[in-house]
């Protein structure tokens, strides 16, 4: 062992011990690879930061910017309330849905790829149903890495594997694009099941926790006896349309109607005005004290639904909830009612509170005439907040307002950049670094994104992360350590039975895989296990294979650029992939030999 390689193994060490007990955060271990291995001559100075400019990094900005656009668009708002249809507010349902769709997905473009599309609308569903953002994002960043075992293009070393399988001189017969399949389903659905069965125990319950009501704990404190959001049913048995005004329900009942969905047209109206009739079959939204809400119910023989329904997506955290505005003594609301103003009108936010002087108010505020230094408890839709917002002469609001204005009538543009993406990858084989830079270059072309908001939207803890830790696997292979410890390994197995060397071979490349590029380790591993396959009696195309399936076995540190990715958006530390990740890589390892045994009779 050369003093390189034990220099190279100590830096290993020391990138292992910084992720557990994180010391530093996870980029800044990023930053110390890229400093002190050219500082140690393990690597040189071209190579130390030839991450920021690789290919994997590239793609991951690129990849990120195609998701803002989507997202910014309403395409991730739209598949999330698809994904939400069908599989409700259950966890493991929500978990399987969107982690299979990413696993077959990342079958047919990299892995990095689907994962990075699909975390707008990851993230949104979260929001939507209060599921942990966590307990989605790890389990769908898995599957992503898993489905590129799905077919021969999904993942780089399975793209490299058939260039690889040379004995001799002599290529091998070629894999063909559905070889590998019936495998990495097999794969897929293991993952899923394990996630299904065991996630509430492995996987992390809080951090990253949707809010699980319209009100903020800074307002709660204030403004408690305001109430929660319920939902109502009027039967078409009560056949009196009323006003709400005539209902007068601020005196009796302290609740507010902030929603009516039409029986007749499905027509939904936010913020109502007084003189909005209910009708019989209509669904409304209120906010009220439970108590009252249900006293309400009670004696207008209304029917009060579990849990959001009608508008569970409209009045969701991630598309509506309350927000406190201030009146300044330049505000046009000075010296008017918010019923005179018509904020409702206007802007179709409804008014539940009024703060003077230490005091709520919560009855017959729309008569209240507002002066300087009141504060208006307003709900409504994050997209009226932000038209509201922008008049800078009439409310100021003590927390930012979520959400942006979605450019809907952007969203075919969006799409095509996108598509024009994955033709430049799966049918003019186009790098795919370039390929979505070309589509992210679109999104800011057609004004799907301004070049500012793209820049604001890559996560740059993740480029610096992996840009930092590409150097490393190059000093393991530099330095000779990674050949050493192959050879030593595979020196010592003799004559193995071929369970046996495919068993050896699937440890040894999972092993590399989490230290060096999955690529690096294929290029490695598939001439070493071509060899022993030849020499051990094998069929060495299963060997070949093994090698690239088990690049992919990378689960229990966030050195994969995916599970980088999901890191801060997930709320994840690195204990947290050594948990979950731990029996993913032993199941994985049991599943693909069992595989390779089964389906290639070995």
């Amino acid at each position: 062992m050369t003093p390189e390689i034990m220099l190279v193994t100590a830096m290993l060490l020391l990138a292992i011990i910084l992720f557990i007990f994180e010391w530093v955060r996870v980029d800044v271990v990023g930053w110390i690879m890229m400093v002190l291995l050219p500082l140690l001559g393990l690597v040189t100075p071209q190579q130390a930061i030839s991450g920021l400019s690789s290919n994997a990094v590239v793609s991951i900005i690129a990849v990120i910017i195609l998701g803002a656009g989507l997202d910014r668009t309403g395409v991730m708002h739209s598949m999330a309330g698809i994904i939400l249809r069908f599989a409700g507010k259950n966890e493991n349902r929500v978990m399987t849905l969107i982690s299979g769709t990413v696993a077959i997905i990342s079958g047919f473009m990299q892995n990095i790829g689907a994962a990075a599309l699909f975390l707008p609308a990851a993230r949104r569903i979260a929001a939507r149903t209060g599921i942990p953002a966590g307990r989605i994002l790890l389990p769908m960043a898995y599957c992503a890495i898993i489905g590129g075992c799905l077919t021969l293009v999904g993942s780089s070393p399975l793209i490299l594997l058939n260039d690889l399988m040379v004995v001799g001189g002599t290529p091998l017969a070629p894999f063909g694009l559905f070889s590998v399949t019936p495998l990495g389903v097999m794969l897929a659905a293991g993952a899923i099941g394990y996630f299904a069965l065991l996630g509430r125990f492995i996987l992390p319950a809080s951090r990253a926790r949707a809010p699980r009501g319209p009100m903020s704990d800074m307002l709660d404190a204030t403004y408690h006896d305001v109430g929660q959001l319920f939902e109502l049913h009027l039967p078409a048995t009560c056949k009196n349309a009323c006003s709400l005004a005539g209902l007068d329900m601020r005196p009796t009942y302290f609740t507010s109607i902030v929603a009516i969905r039409r029986a007749s047209d499905g027509q939904k109206i936010f913020g109502p005005e007084a003189d909005t009739e209910l009708l019989p079959g209509d669904h409304i939204a209120v906010i009220g004290p439970p108590p009252f809400v249900r006293d309400m119910a009670k004696d207008l023989c209304w029917k009060l639904l579990p849990e959001l329904d009608t508008f569970a997506e409209d009045l969701s955290a991630d598309n509506g909830g309350i927000r406190e505005g201030l009146i300044t003594p330049r505000s046009k609301l000075v010296g008017e009612t918010s019923g005179s103003f018509g904020l409702r009108r206007k802007y179709h936010v409804t008014p539940l509170a009024v703060f003077r002087r230490q005091q709520v108010y919560v009855d017959n505020i729309s008569e209240i005439e507002l002066q300087p230094g009141d504060a208006l408890l307003l709900h409504g839709q994050w997209k009226n907040f932000n038209l509201l917002r922008d008049r800078a002469d009439q409310l100021v609001f003590t927390e930012p307002i979520k959400g942006d204005v979605l450019r809907r009538e952007k969203a075919p543009l969006a799409l095509s950049c996108l598509a024009a993406s994955l033709a430049m990858i799966l049918v003019f084989n186009i790098q795919l670094s370039i390929a979505l830079l070309a589509g992210a270059l679109g999104m800011i072309l057609t004004r799907v994104l301004s070049i500012d908001e793209a820049y604001r939207a890559v996560d740059w803890m993740t480029v610096f992360l992996l840009a930092g830790l590409i150097p490393l696997g190059l000093a393991f292979e530099n330095t000779g350590a990674a050949g050493l410890i192959a050879d030593t390994l595979m020196s010592a197995l003799g004559t193995p039975s071929p369970l046996i060397l495919i068993s050896s071979i699937a440890v040894l490349t999972s092993f590399f895989t989490l230290v060096t590029s999955n690529v690096g380790a294929t290029v490695l591993m598939v001439p070493l296990s071509l060899n022993m396959a030849v020499a051990t009696g094998v069929d060495p195309r299963m060997a070949a294979l093994t090698v690239a399936v088990a690049a992919s076995n990378t689960f229990i540190l966030p050195t994969h650029q995916v599970n980088a990715l999901v890191m801060r958006p997930g709320g994840f530390h690195t204990l947290d992939y050594v948990r979950a990740g731990a029996g993913m890589t032993i199941l994985y390892l049991l599943i693909m030999i069992t595989g390779m045994a089964v389906l290639y009779g070995l």
